[in-house]
């Protein structure tokens, strides 16, 4: 069994406590505040399976976001389908559009930046089709009829909310550890490491990566509908925005991608720094969205493999090996 090193568990301790914490302050803007970055998260270790794991860097996550919170939100508010299966459809649709993408753009060998600007289009096409159709609400929305309730999946209280969001980061957290830990994810290594030489030793690459935009659309899918049952409305610009996409690439990115705890600790600490700048440069739009740049051309300068990597290059203190008492009088 892999033995951690000081570094990871010094970030799990500290996991744990902000996971804990929103139970502990009582603060009605820090339980808004880790509800949004917890949701968040669970989209960005959605994108480390494909981007992290599988090398396949995507920048338009939003489709696979988006689509999960629309289906979810259609089947409520036109056909009165029970939340929870409501939901689950919605993470289906997900890993649909995910392998969807994935097939279309793979199988004419797409990778590195055209893969990058496919699932960017993807995103801004849906975008487009969502504003545009009744179906969807076009430019108004989908609004879900308030009935407060487990049984309807709606939370009136913001602690129930958190505990909701932590419940489907873990889910995904556990998910990935499966997935690490797994042939699937050696495979995925493989083909982000080489994927010629992955080819040569029998690896599907193709299937691989399809695999990969399918579980990760699961993923995504699975955070938009999570949005859609707090805050209960959903339209074109939230769902399938570019702002999904990128919050979606960065936490991974500034945590480190391709690692467990990466996408959770990038996510963190984005939106704390996020929020230190906001209320340090009294609310000016754009200027958190600059330091978001600058802080992540300083982590991709000086800490290519994140703050995960940072951690890594922790070590606990050798021990020295006990000496028998007879050995020392000689």
């Amino acid at each position: 069994m892999r033995r951690f090193g000081p570094g990871e568990t010094l970030v799990g301790i500290l996991l744990a406590l902000a996971a804990l914490s929103p139970f502990i302050l009582p603060s009605q803007a820090w339980i808004g505040f880790a509800v949004n970055a917890v949701l968040i998260s669970v989209l960005a270790i959605a994108w480390n399976v494909t981007g992290g794991f599988c090398g396949q860097m995507s920048f338009g996550h939003a489709a696979l976001y988006g689509t999960g919170a629309y289906a979810a939100a259609m089947l409520q508010v036109r056909l009165g389908v029970n939340p929870y299966v409501a939901a689950l459809v919605g993470v289906a649709a997900g890993a649909a559009m995910g392998g969807f993408i994935g097939a279309l753009a793979f199988r004419y060998g797409l990778r590195g930046s055209y893969f990058a600007l496919v699932t960017l289009a993807f995103a801004e096409v849906l975008r487009i089709l969502a504003s545009s159709f009744e179906i969807t609400g076009a430019g108004s929305g989908l609004t879900l009829p308030f009935k407060p309730g487990l049984a309807n999946l709606q939370f009136t209280d913001r602690y129930a909310a958190y505990a909701f969001v932590l419940t489907l980061c873990l889910v995904a957290l556990a998910v990935t550890a499966v997935i690490k830990g797994s042939r699937l994810g050696s495979n995925m290594v493989a083909v982000r490491e080489n994927e010629e030489a992955a080819g040569a030793i029998g690896i599907d690459a193709f299937r691989v990566k399809v695999i990969a935009m399918a579980i990760s659309g699961a993923l995504a899918g699975m955070a938009g509908v999570a949005y859609l049952q707090i805050q209960l409305f959903i339209d074109a610009p939230i769902a399938y925005g570019s702002l999904i996409s990128v919050e979606a690439l960065l936490g991974p990115i500034i945590g480190g991608a391709g690692t467990l705890l990466g996408p959770i600790v990038g996510t963190i600490v984005l939106h704390v720094v996020g929020e230190i700048v906001k209320n340090g440069v009294g609310g000016a739009p754009g200027l958190n969205l600059v330091f978001y740049g600058v802080v992540l051309l300083l982590i991709l300068r000086f800490l290519p493999n994140g703050l995960m990597g940072l951690a890594n290059g922790l070590r606990w203190p050798a021990r020295r090996a006990a000496t028998p008492p007879a050995a020392e009088a000689r």
